[in-house]
């Protein structure tokens, strides 16, 4: 049983975060029947869940939210603003639920008793606090009166095209309480006229359960309008508790194409006066087994697909070994089955990454709640929009993101959005917007967190760095130079500390968190329009499509994503030219000689290869001695010995078993500037 409750806490974990956006867009738009139906359904389809898997609590709890949804979505009750933040706390307290060791902790019960009373307040205004408490528990002590529904239920023929499945309609209903399905073939056509994406089939059902006729409408709530549907109670006793009954409808629904609800009625009628007559014991309900219904997908926990990715990554290695081994062995057949071997290891690498990589939407979904609930506090009306939430990156990335994403949210939220007295002043909308955005480029995913705030004085920050004596007076920096300098231990320019941010630490944190999984942060502002943080992130950390080369007879590999063009040019040409610029193309193109920043001897070969790579919004060259060619390059952490040597972000293991580095192009070129820079001056 410890493994299906497992599987409920992944999943109610899923329905309450997914609980959580729904009600942070309906905040937006209180009207929307939309969003209050989705609340309501998430509400249901917890509710169903954890009564099957034991979870009591959390069945009663969201019982009580669930009726106040139903008042609401009836126009009983109306969405306040009060509403909201009672829901959105039991959010948080459903949350802390699902973890059983929290029920003996009195600050717990305390949240729970004061949030039920709460709810309880909104269902019944006029009760007395204490009155409600009592009602609540002397309901929940009643025994519950098993009723028996009759359902018809004939969807329309081309229901399959929004996505209905019926069965799963009809296997909810069942977990309902006890039931007997009736399905009806009488007008599927002949075998050559059956059009497979219609559905053909009705059926009828008798269904014996606690719940009202609600409970039953709720199942078939989305399909309304795409069938025939018949609901009616045709007794207030377990009609499928009596074998007659059950024996008779069975033996009508044989012979006959539908039994129709004038007969059960008739044969409920007779099962309730043998009822009555032997004064037999209502039978309580027996509970319908959870059947999984999710057949597009399964669930994989984390470490069996960080076994699969490792697995991989060794078939790729032991595939580069097999290869050079057939270049240095004339074997007869063995040639074909490497290429094959290539192929399928390289399949099987592309699947196995479309596994690993999650949409970044749960992590959109935790900003929204920071940011309404941080505005609040802060007494500011912000914003919060949110675009590409479908893009897709590697699940550990994702997992050491949230950090940073937070960090750079609270500073817009406390630093940058101003109160909306000086916005007014200033011609701006009183309410703030915070973006945040991702979106694919290249091989890499861009996050971008921008807000319409204050600004960064570079101004500010210039004085701040000279009074730590970070840098001097007399020195000359560009703005980009500037607004980097954030980005420096315990560099702030907070005037004083907050709650939300401010203490002189954070931004660097920010760098350092994002420099761990490969990635790159860059800031802009400008004073009085707002601020941009970007964030670039590799897909993934694992394995990636490189360029094997060769400088001074040891092996690098260049990321195949960041290459644009190859050239071979003639050893003189580059020894010979000015300011390291070289025409390529017709285009002159800056160039770095890795020989020479390695502080390696020169070449003795005539041509040298210069290999063209993208950097920001322009093309460098970086001459190296040979390109080998395409690799598949397996990356491994180059250990602490080498934490200082981050112009390279990993390293291979190559098919002869030696290793080599592999490259970080943007971090070497913006290194080997520097240095050149500093040289000039």
């Amino acid at each position: 049983m410890d493994s299906f409750k497992k599987k409920f806490i992944e999943e109610a974990s899923e329905l309450i975060d997914k609980l959580e956006v729904t009600l942070l867009e309906l905040e937006k738009n209180p009207d929307d029947p939309t969003q209050i139906q989705q609340v309501f359904r998430v509400m249901h389809t917890l509710k169903g869940n954890s009564s099957m898997f034991g979870f009591d609590l959390i069945d009663k709890f969201t019982h009580n939210l669930e009726t106040v949804y139903d008042l609401i979505r009836n126009n009983q009750l109306k969405l306040t603003p009060q509403v909201l933040n009672v829901t959105l706390s039991s959010v948080d307290h459903l949350k802390a639920m699902l973890d059983e060791e929290n029920y003996d902790d009195p600050d717990f019960l305390t949240t729970h008793n004061g949030l039920i009373a709460k709810i309880n307040q909104l269902i019944n205004p006029d009760k007395p606090m204490e009155e409600k408490q009592r009602v609540q528990i002397n309901e929940n002590k009643s025994e519950e009166v098993i009723h028996s529904y009759y359902v018809f239920f004939e969807p329309r023929k081309d229901i399959f095209k929004n996505g209905t499945n019926p069965l799963y309609l009809l296997d909810e209903l069942t977990s309902l309480g006890k039931a007997k399905v009736f399905a009806h073939f009488n007008r599927v056509p002949l075998y050559d006229q059956i059009n497979p994406e219609q559905c053909y089939v009705y059926w009828e059902a008798i269904i014996a359960t606690e719940n009202e006729v609600n409970s039953i409408n709720d199942v078939f709530i989305f399909v309304e309008s795409d069938s025939k549907l018949e609901i009616q109670k045709v007794a207030d006793i377990n009609l499928l508790a009596d074998e007659k009954f059950v024996e008779e409808i069975t033996q009508l629904a044989n012979v006959q194409k539908d039994i129709g609800f004038v007969t059960v009625q008739r044969l409920a009628n007779q099962s309730i006066a043998r009822h009555n007559k032997s004064k037999s014991e209502v039978v309580k309900r027996e509970r319908i087994g959870y059947k999984d219904k999710s057949t597009a997908s399964i669930r994989v926990s984390s470490d069996k697909l960080d076994g699969l990715m490792n697995l991989v990554s060794e078939l790729v290695t032991t595939q580069a070994r097999l290869s050079l081994f057939a270049e240095e062995n004339s074997v007869p057949g063995l040639a074909p089955i490497v290429e094959n071997v290539q192929k399928l290891s390289r399949q099987l690498r592309d699947i196995a990454f479309s596994i690993v990589l999650i949409p970044i939407e749960n992590l959109f979904g935790r900003f929204q709640r920071l940011v309404r609930d941080l505005s609040q506090e802060l007494k500011k009306d912000v914003e919060f929009i949110t675009e590409g939430a479908e893009t897709e990156l590697d699940k550990t990335i994702i997992e050491n993101l949230s950090d940073p994403l937070m960090h750079i949210i609270r500073n817009s939220l406390d630093h940058g959005i101003e109160e909306s007295a000086i916005r007014l002043a200033q011609g701006k909308s009183s309410k703030g917007k915070i973006q945040l955005k991702a979106f694919y480029s290249g091989a890499n995913v861009i996050i971008q967190i921008s807000d319409d705030g204050a600004g960064i004085d570079t101004e500010i920050i210039r004085e701040k760095a000279i009074q730590k004596g970070i840098i001097t007076a007399e020195r000359k920096l560009s703005k980009k130079e500037i607004l980097d300098l954030i980005f420096l231990p315990g560099f702030s320019t907070a005037k004083k500390v907050t709650d939300v941010s401010g203490r002189g630490v954070g931004m660097d944190v920010v760098k350092k968190k994002i420099s761990e999984i490969r990635g790159e942060v860059e800031v802009d502002s400008e004073v009085g329009e707002g601020t941009t943080i970007t964030i670039k992130l590799p897909l993934t950390l694992s394995i990636i499509d490189g360029l094997l080369v060769s400088i001074n007879k040891s092996a690098y590999v260049i990321p195949l994503a960041a290459i644009d063009k190859i050239y071979a040019v003639e050893k003189s040409k580059i020894y010979t030219s000015f300011n390291n610029l070289i025409t390529l193309d017709g285009k002159q193109i800056p160039f770095f000689s890795l020989r020479k920043e390695f502080n390696l001897s020169a070449s003795d070969e005539e041509l040298e290869q210069v290999v063209v790579v993208n950097f920001e919004d322009n093309s460098v060259g970086m001459v190296v001695d040979f390109v080998i060619g395409e690799y598949q390059a397996v990356l491994k952490p180059l250990g602490k010995h080498y934490k200082t040597h981050d112009i390279f972000s990993g390293a291979t293991i190559l098919g002869d078993g030696t290793v080599a580095l592999v490259m970080d192009t943007n971090k070497i070129i913006k290194d080997f500037a520097k240095i050149q820079v500093i040289n000039v001056k």
